[in-house]
């Protein structure tokens, strides 16, 4: 039987007024060091540190996105991927997170300006949790909705101060806004990679939902919802599968980072124990280490362009069909590379890479979890991609 899990609550930080690119990325590379040697007993609570997410907030890490009409930096997507890299590379757990607690934001600028008010109203920031799948039960009733049932997949569910769901009204699906206090987390994420991200169920028992709390699913999607439209920047209108490929491929850049860095130092050091042998005098050995130098420029490359894609997609408002499609293979194909350039280090690795000390076997472990996730399989954009190559309808609806 699943038991119901603590919510542990993060007092809100108001950030400082001016928050640039720089001076974010350079209080991320400060918390690295510290999340990476935590990153152990990240996985071992099942969810982020209290200490790092509060750390996190403190520096201010989770509001580059935070319009400025509610007192954030509204920085741009290239700003979130450079943090999440960084975070990730030390701890994936909490680079998955983070990247959330990012990008969410976003999210939170569709609803109402009311709703929106209410979000912001301590402080430029939330930790939001958001499911799109429509898994609640959903009652229309006076002002609003009831809701019941449960959300899995709840990544943030830990911390969080809203979350977001989804279910089927009588007007078709729909999001819902919720705060946290109004939900139960239920303690079920027992899994063996991306341990540390607490990604439990959300569960709701007859919760009120007004009306200024909910959009239409198709209108959320698309960006489409008055409460986008009450932002200048069209970052909070633009297609929302896009807007979650530059959200999460610097997880995939940044673990690849942090793998290929203990990689390279093992191999260094490496003796090989029954012949003595020093595996750095090894040629074989030297193109290992070469390869994952360029595996990993590579995935940072190309996640630099799908970023810059999707800020070129939303500030031109060509939303067309074969760029996102597009852009969900090539997100497809870094991740793919990324878990595949992590498989061959840790073959290469030798047998002490399994060890539960080494950050490797983590590594390996997280990224080849979360390289199915069904937003960014790589041989479903594929797939997708082929099809509209042959002329023919797109049998996916995530994109």
């Amino acid at each position: 039987m699943a038991s119901n899990a603590a919510l542990v609550e993060i007092p809100r930080v108001v950030a400082p007024e001016v928050l640039t690119k720089e001076i974010l990325v350079e209080r991320a590379r400060a918390l690295a060091p510290e999340i990476a040697a935590l990153a152990r007993e990240t996985e071992q609570a099942r969810k982020p540190l209290d200490s790092v997410i509060r750390k996190l907030d403190e520096a201010g890490l989770f509001t580059p996105l935070t319009p400025r009409r509610w007192g954030g930096p509204e920085l741009g997507l290239d700003t979130q991927l450079e943090i999440v890299e960084i975070i990730s590379s030390a701890c994936m757990s909490t680079g998955w997170v983070t990247a959330f607690y990012i990008g969410h934001h976003i999210f939170a600028c569709r609803f109402s300006e009311q709703a929106q008010a209410e979000i912001f109203a301590d402080g430029p920031r939330c930790l939001l949790p958001a499911s799109t799948s429509a898994m609640m039960t959903v009652k229309t009733v006076p002002g609003g909705w009831e809701l019941s049932g449960k959300a899995t997949w709840g990544s943030g569910i830990m911390h969080a101060d809203w979350v977001m769901v989804g279910g089927v009204a009588e007007d078709g699906a729909r999001t819902f806004l919720l705060p946290a206090r109004d939900v139960i987390c239920q303690d079920v994420w027992h899994v063996a990679g991306m341990a540390g991200t607490g990604s439990n169920d959300i569960v709701a028992d007859k919760v009120f939902v007004p009306s200024h709390r909910s959009e239409l699913y198709t209108d959320f999607l698309d960006g489409t919802t008055e409460g986008a439209r009450i932002h200048d920047n069209p970052m909070y209108r633009g297609p929302l599968m896009p807007l979650i490929y530059s959200e999460i491929i610097g997880i995939f850049s940044g673990g690849l980072k942090g793998a290929q860095t203990n990689f390279a130092e093992t191999i260094k050091k490496r003796v090989i124990t029954h012949t003595g042998q020093t595996v750095n005098e090894r040629p074989q050995a030297h193109i290992q280490v070469g390869q994952s130098f360029a595996a990993l420029d590579v995935a940072q490359q190309l996640a630099r362009t799908i970023v810059h894609r999707t800020q070129e997609l939303i500030a031109t408002g060509d939303n067309a069909l074969e760029k996102r499609i597009a852009l969900k293979a090539l997100t497809g194909f870094v991740t793919d590379h990324c878990r595949r350039s992590v498989n061959e280090m840790i073959n290469r690795g030798g047998s002490s890479m399994f060890l539960n000390e080494r950050p490797l076997q983590r590594f390996f472990r997280d990224i080849n979890m979360v390289a199915v996730h069904a937003h960014w399989d790589c041989e479903i954009g594929y797939e997708q991609l082929g099809r509209n190559f042959v002329g023919l309808p797109p049998t996916n609806p995530l994109l």
